[in-house]
């Protein structure tokens, strides 16, 4: 009998709720999109509500049932960095949230859910408690770090103090991240088989690491022809920590040894950061390097764009959950520079699959790009390195496998009787 089959045998596939608040196309929406992409069928039967419709619904409903339950405007639109404890307090915010919480939780009852996973801080408050409620295992998968550096105090208290209450297991996209927890009694471990080994808290949640993947596509020959510029490349969101302003000061001290080199910003402002989004796109100017400088903008064809360039760089002035940017560009065989914090020092091999560099410095990101622009053997060797290393280690593959084994673990405990108790008193509030 297989792993997620009942004891029966009557269902094979777990039905798994796949909630988020959000349908914009941000790091945790896309990688959630690879992940759904890539589960078993048979042993997943992936259900997925959103809170908003938008490109992330729009992808996932040609192969996924998908649901749009709208979040409250005053809940929806809010900023993770200020998902505090004031806000939750505040009366009207209060009470539609807690209607949400029941609306989600009639919808995980009516839709037989066996398992309900949450993929954002958002999505881990409202859609945890809703699973609770309703006497289903919830599962985080936490894709920030719960870090003063990364959001404000009230909210890592907060985060903090609900991942002891709420989750039966908490997967985590890097060790770093699990780290900024602090869960009593969890150490940061990854799954490194199919069977992953898992710790427990006070609480008997279960916590692990696994790594975001990506596919692994044939290698596209970028066109050789010796008056080409050298191009390279920063992609993600338009936001001040993600470093655009640093990548933008390195450039203009490579460009004071090497003319020729390009650089490209891809990338779109998403979350109420037009003002830095302004400021970036003016400093080319203010630093005399306009005409080396490319804004290619939101790019949904990130493939594409990467096989165009000759090297990927990171510049985020604070620890990144993970950096799947990284091992995109590490599977096209391109070498990377990248920002030495987060769980990025789990991704790259610092001086054979990459360069690593201190956040914020943009001397020291310049001085890793030259490197690699002086010692074109070098750059090539880092290359081929680095799409190994995410061949053996950061395909989408492996991580769908690793977070079916999570589900299915969490899953059959529950089947046995682990989640009875929360059944019993679910049923029991339905009866009144």
């Amino acid at each position: 009998m297989g792993l997620f089959d009942r004891r029966a045998g009557s269902r094979a596939a777990m039905r798994v709720l796949f909630f988020d608040h959000t349908a914009e196309l941000g790091g945790g929406e896309i990688a959630l999109w690879n992940l759904l992409g890539h589960l078993n069928p048979a042993a997943v039967k992936p259900i997925v509500v959103l809170g908003a419709d938008g490109p992330l619904a729009e992808r996932l409903r040609t192969d996924f049932e998908t649901y749009i339950l709208p979040l409250p405007w005053s809940v929806g639109r809010r900023k993770k960095d200020s998902l505090g404890v004031a806000t939750l307090l505040q009366i009207p915010a209060m009470f539609e949230t807690l209607a949400y919480v029941f609306r989600l939780r009639r919808f995980i009852r009516m839709h037989r859910i066996d398992v309900v996973h949450t993929n954002s801080l958002k999505a881990h408050v409202i859609g945890g408690i809703a699973g609770r409620l309703s006497g289903r295992p919830v599962v985080w998968h936490l894709r920030d770090r719960i870090e003063d550096d990364y959001l404000p105090r009230s909210v890592v208290r907060m985060v903090r103090a609900l991942s002891r209450l709420i989750p039966t297991s908490i997967i985590a996209v890097s060790q770093a991240t699990l780290s900024t927890v602090r869960s009593p009694g969890v150490r940061p471990q990854a799954v490194r088989s199919k069977l992953p080994e898992v710790h427990a808290t006070r609480r008997d949640a279960r916590a692990v690491v696994v790594h975001d993947g990506t596919a692994i596509r044939p290698l596209r020959a970028k066109e050789t022809n010796v008056s080409a510029p050298f191009r390279i490349g920063l992609i993600g969101r338009i936001s001040p920590w993600k470093g655009q302003h640093v990548f933008l000061r390195a450039a203009a001290r490579v460009l004071e040894r090497f003319p020729n080199a390009r650089f490209v910003i891809v990338g779109a402002p998403l979350f109420g950061e037009d003002g830095y989004n302004h400021e970036i796109r003016q400093l080319p100017t203010e630093l005399g390097i306009a005409d080396s400088i490319e804004f290619a903008g939101f790019r949904e064809d990130i493939g594409r764009v990467i096989d165009e360039l000759d090297m990927v760089v990171h510049a985020s002035t604070v620890g990144e959950p993970f950096g799947q940017v990284i091992i995109e560009g590490m599977a096209a065989a391109k070498p990377v520079v990248a920002t030495n914090g987060g769980g990025v020092p789990e991704i790259v091999n610092d001086g054979i699959t990459g360069i690593l560099v201190p956040m914020g410095d943009a001397q020291s990101l310049a001085d890793a790009m030259c490197a690699l622009l002086a010692d074109p053997k070098r750059a090539r060797e880092m290359g081929i390195q680095g799409r190994q290393r995410v061949i053996d280690h950061f395909t989408v593959t492996i991580t769908a496998t690793k977070v079916e084994t999570v589900l299915g673990q969490i899953y059959s405990q529950a089947a046995d009787g682990g989640c009875a108790a929360d059944a019993r008193r679910s049923t029991d509030m339905d009866r009144h």
